[in-house]
């Protein structure tokens, strides 16, 4: 037996199709050191019962290139490496038997044309003539992706190992890896049952036994197994071998051909657990009980749409545990907690598709340090404390994976493990009418019904208005015209202390940092390339100390983005803090006159401007009062401690009454922040934009002189101009509902899609924004000289394009 290597570039742990194509991809870019280790044979976890389907749309766009690219791998795979992959484009297709199934087909559409795919919409009679075994009685349509297909999961798992082996990487099996060594924070070697291999940089791919691998290191990697069954047939007479791969969401199926009988899947609303109290210890190419009493249903929906299959012989029920997650996407990326330590896991039975594009980008992100694109979708740091607890976890990915195939609703939330973490307000606000949604754990009010109204608050999900249309309305015209009350406690809040605080901010944000005591900084943090990483509020405390706010989702990513940018050797220490503090949003032009009436601390314009802090008492409560706004109204954050929160919120509730004051949710901050242009991270800003292309270059400190993070990027790019810019689009048609993915046509010619959508209640409109893309150049002139459509599940639709807020662009209400 091969010796190991006493030290290695990098050590992949785990032998699936995503850990080959990670050395693959690792060995391709230079790495030639790379070791992949793998504790029994290669594919032995559960690539080999794997079904094989690989179908590239996703709704994010950069998940789908990465979709894409496992597909042009795949083509060339078996020519490269000499290896056979049972690799077919044969195209896929997928079918709608009702109008809201077929409404979200078309919207599927739209996105794939707006992402560059082929996809086209088919008649009943058509979609039979690509799967003539089929019955056609209840379809209403069908969408068929030509450029899908099918693979034979470990023949492609065995092709990427011979090209990592052909590039120069090693792959050992029956290797167990035992331990890694940690010193200090850093990762020092691999230690395993036939040696030590020193190391700095570890990916680990294992699939289901990801979570409690990485648990032993302080990594979290929130998955789960389930069982997920499938049967293959015996031949089935006369079945062509050229079938497309089918998808009937309606009847949570699926299917392809193999060998001339066929697979068929499905996922149940009631999915079977698997290995609770840990994975048995030797357990490799091994299958789990059948249970076709657990399957019946499955079939039953099957025959339904496939009568032959009920004369078919079943060659096989195979029941395999995968892993999956929390919210249906895999997770790849840099632990945040120990430093180049790489997860690629939580594949949710689709790791065949993945498999090519993971790799792929995994290996760019260990080489380069970054990702080659946004992948926040996946990003292991999207996770947060809630995700630490594995019977939560679990109570949550049974919902997740019920929910594979059934319809994808707009604004859609979870309702499993719920409530978890909760504000001190939560009973108060559900008394009044509030309807939640959830945030990494946090309950946060969408909405409020009106109870004497006989409202009831809950959501009913649809592709037109939803049914708190109303509700939303009527709290962003209390936003415009009176004032609001929101409760964001669920912010993420760090302070920055010690004797570097403002230099270290100074070098990780864009906008000027170093302000007088007392100062807000809007400010976005960069990437070396420029895009935007983080986009968040700091308030300037004292000479060594900042207050850092910003969303929810991010708590993870930004802890982790600035903590990991503080330069070296500067003292400063960054703290999270979110659960000892509250936040209120009192928003409205009648915010000062509440504030006036419940403090006796100065609010006026003069003695507390915008893009200003003070401490402030109210109710007896020390309150750190943050005069900003996402709504753009004139308006402050209320940041206290969570004990007071009650006396305040009372207090501000029982004096706003004659100004109008109501309590309001997240769907009215996003209403209104569309109007006034204020930009979403994760939708219409990220890593792959940057501040010059989002219209944000008035936040960038270029004229200070002094260099951060970034500096040179956006140099660069505003001498030589951009190729694309953020634009607001609006429709004269009030029944055109924007969701964002709609694509946008520029004098008749594909030129971007929609990062956002929604309706602006105060101009009655349907507001869309997205970037407006030219390889040649874009600027002010040339996106609004255009005549604009946008398509709507396939409709186009006329539309107006702006550059500047629809609402208030003079600033005039926010700084009354």
């Amino acid at each position: 037996m091969k010796e190991l290597p006493k030290t290695a570039k990098a050590v992949v742990i785990g032998g699936g199709i995503v850990g080959c194509s990670t050395a693959y991809h690792l060995a391709k870019l230079g790495w030639t050191d790379t070791v992949l280790l793998e504790r029994k044979k290669l594919t032995s976890g559960t690539t080999f019962h794997a079904a094989g389907l690989v179908g590239q749309l996703r709704s994010n766009a950069n998940i789908t290139q990465l979709l894409g690219y496992s597909v042009d791998l795949y083509d060339r795979l078996e020519k490269e490496t000499g290896l056979g992959t049972g690799w077919k484009m044969n195209g896929g297709l997928r079918l709608a038997c009702n109008e809201a199934r077929w409404e979200e087909v078309k919207r599927q559409a739209t996105t794939a044309q707006s992402f560059g795919l082929e996809m086209q919409l088919l008649s009943p009679s058509e979609a039979r003539e690509l799967w003539p075994i089929m019955t056609i009685d209840d379809v209403i349509g069908g969408a068929y992706l030509p450029t899908d297909g099918q693979a034979n999961p470990s023949d492609i798992t065995q092709a990427l190992a011979k090209g990592a082996r052909m590039a120069g990487a090693t792959i050992f099996e029956d290797t167990t890896v035992t331990d890694i060594r940690i010193e200090e924070g850093k990762i020092k070697g691999i230690q395993t049952d036939r040696g030590f291999i020193e190391c700095e940089i570890v990916v680990c791919c294992a699939g289901q036994w990801t979570r409690e691998f990485a648990g032993r290191f302080g990594v979290n990697v929130p998955l789960v197994s389930l069982q997920h069954q499938y049967i293959i047939t015996e031949p089935i007479k006369d079945l062509p071998r050229d079938l497309p791969t089918l998808r009937d969401p309606d009847r949570l199926t699926y299917y392809k051909e193999e060998v001339g009988g066929l697979v068929m899947g499905g996922y149940e609303p009631n999915p079977m657990t698997w290995a609770v109290d840990g994975i048995p210890e030797d357990f490799h190419y091994t299958l789990l009980s059948s249970d076709f009493e657990h399957f019946e249903p499955m079939m039953e929906l099957a025959l339904g749409r496939v009568p032959a299959l009920e004369t078919a012989g079943i060659k096989e029920l195979v029941n395999g545990p995968e892993s999956f997650t929390p919210d249906g996407n895999f997770i790849l990326g840099e632990a945040p907690e120990l430093k180049n330590f790489f997860v690629g896991a939580g594949f949710n039975a689709f790791g065949i598709a993945s498999g090519g594009g993971a790799g792929m980008v995994l290996a760019e992100w260990v080489v380069k340090g970054e990702p080659p694109y946004d992948l926040w979708a996946v990003d292991i740091r999207r996770f947060g404390r809630v995700h630490f607890d594995t019977d939560w976890v679990r109570t949550r990915t049974i919902e997740a994976y019920g929910k594979h195939y059934t319809m994808a609703w707009p604004h859609e939330e979870h309702s499993s493990g719920r409530p978890n973490r909760t504000s001190p307000l939560y009973d108060r606000l559900k008394a009044a009418g509030g309807c939640f949604g959830e945030k990494l754990g946090w309950e946060r009010p969408n909405w409020f019904a009106d109870l004497d109204a006989g409202e009831v608050p809950a959501d009913q999900y649809s592709f037109g208005r939803p049914n708190w249309f109303d509700a939303v309305a009527r709290e962003h015209r209390a936003a415009r015209k009176a004032a609001v009350l929101i409760d964001q406690t669920s912010f993420a809040k760090f302070t920055l202390k010690g004797p570097d605080a403002e230099a270290a901010l100074d070098w990780i944000a864009a906008n000027d940092v170093r302000k007088p005591e007392g100062s807000l900084i809007y400010t976005q943090m960069l990437n070396d390339h420029g895009g935007i990483e983080c986009d968040l509020t700091a308030a300037r405390i004292g000479p060594e100390e900042y207050y850092i706010v910003t969303g929810t989702g991010f708590a993870t990513h930004d802890f982790n983005w600035i903590s990991r940018n503080i330069p070296r050797g500067m003292k400063a220490e960054l703290t999270d803090i979110t659960a000892t503090t509250s936040v209120l949003s009192l928003m409205g032009p009648n915010a000062r006159k509440i504030l006036e009436a419940i403090t006796d601390d100065d609010v006026s314009n003069d003695g507390f401007p915008f893009a200003s802090f003070k401490n402030i008492t109210i109710a007896g409560c020390a309150v750190r009062a943050l005069r900003i706004t996402y709504l753009g109204e004139l308006g402050w954050e209320l940041h206290l401690p969570v004990e007071h929160a009650g006396a305040v919120y009372d207090a501000l509730m029982s004096e706003g009454r004659e100004f109008g004051l109501i309590n309001a949710g997240y769907r009215a901050i996003e209403s209104c922040r569309l109007e006034k242009g204020y930009r979403a991270w994760g939708s219409d800003i990220g890593p792959d934009h940057t501040p010059l292309e989002a219209g944000l270059g008035w936040a960038v400190k270029l004229k200070t002189g002094r260099d951060f993070k970034g500096r040179a990027a956006i140099e660069a790019q505003k001498q030589g101009g951009v190729k694309k810019m953020l634009a607001c689009f609006t429709m004269d048609d009030p029944d055109v509902i924007l969701l964002g993915r709609e694509t946008i046509y520029r004098n008749g010619e594909r030129v971007g899609w929609l990062s956002s959508g929604g309706y602006g209640h105060t101009i009655a409109k349907s507001i869309g924004y997205g970037y407006v893309r030219n390889a040649a150049g874009v600027d002010a002139d040339f996106v609004l000289v255009g005549t604009y459509e946008l398509d709507v599940a396939l409709t186009r639709v006329p539309c107006k394009v702006h550059l500047k807020p629809l609402v208030d662009p003079s600033m005039s209400r926010i700084r009354q």
